[in-house]
């Protein structure tokens, strides 16, 4: 999908890599960017329009998505990372609250909209989503439950046309990483691949040279065949579903078959 005159929605907009995704759709010529953020902020550009959301209040969810009138693309970028040992159910518990919650949250109540547009859900995950980074364990386990619901909501949105993406980034050079002292990739650049791969229409995304090195063998592995398989049984239920109603549909009130 072509990010040119559509409408986009990037939550956590107003830092590191959000900021960047919401520069890099103005580059690319979107028509309009509602910029979601927890903090007011404002920007230069007419096209953007700040959104107060924080993606685990629900009314701050629900007066956002009365803003939006039509949606293309809904990028959901906010997230939260802190280092714990799983020692604090508390810290696991805020991690799902934001990384998986937050992204269902947002993405119900905008999918009556996606859905008209025939757009799509571009979730930002983390490669430690397919292998825990055991430093920082809760951050891992709400990005793979993110992308079990990612690859969940690809199956189930397939037929009324709306696209699902999953981006499986490695470490960021942004606040989120600093205590990580290893190779991060530019959040700008990372913006840039990310659209380039929505715009090639690739379900997972691999947008940095690290997280690169896994794309090959995910994409031809064992695991991405059983989604796939997996997805095919939505699209089997929901056609014997049609069949069914189709088949209820000819019957006369007595029960008895239109001939």
């Amino acid at each position: 999908m072509e990010i040119t005159d559509k409408v986009v929605l990037v939550t956590g907009a107003n830092r590191g890599l959000g900021r960047e995704l919401l520069e890099e759709a103005l580059r690319r010529g979107a028509k309009r960017v509602y910029a979601g953020s927890r903090q007011p902020f404002s920007h230069s550009d007419a096209r953007v329009t700040p959104l107060t959301l924080d993606v685990t209040n629900a009314a701050q969810i629900e007066r956002a998505a009365e803003q939006v009138q039509t949606l293309d693309i809904l990028v959901n970028n906010a997230g939260v990372a802190i280092y714990d040992d799983l020692s604090d159910r508390a810290a696991l518990e805020r991690h799902l609250a934001v990384n998986l919650f937050g992204t269902y949250g947002v993405t119900q109540a905008l999918l009556e909209r996606l859905i008209r547009s025939r757009g799509a859900i571009v979730n930002v995950l983390s490669f430690a989503a397919l292998a825990a980074l055991p430093i920082i364990p809760s951050y891992s386990i709400s990005k793979a439950a993110a992308f079990s619901l990612t690859q969940s909501l690809r199956a189930l949105l397939a037929a009324p046309g709306v696209k699902v993406h999953g981006v499986l980034a490695g470490p960021l050079d942004t606040e989120m990483s600093r205590g990580l002292e290893i190779p991060k990739a530019p959040p700008n650049a990372v913006a840039r691949a990310i659209f380039d791969g929505v715009e090639r229409g690739e379900e997972d995304i691999f947008p940095d040279a690290r997280s690169a090195t896994m794309a090959e063998s995910w994409n031809g592995g064992a695991a991405k065949a059983m989604e796939r398989q997996n997805a095919g049984l939505v699209a089997a239920q929901r056609d014997a579903s049609s069949a069914k109603e189709l088949a209820t549909a000819l019957l006369l009130p007595s029960g008895r078959a239109m001939t």
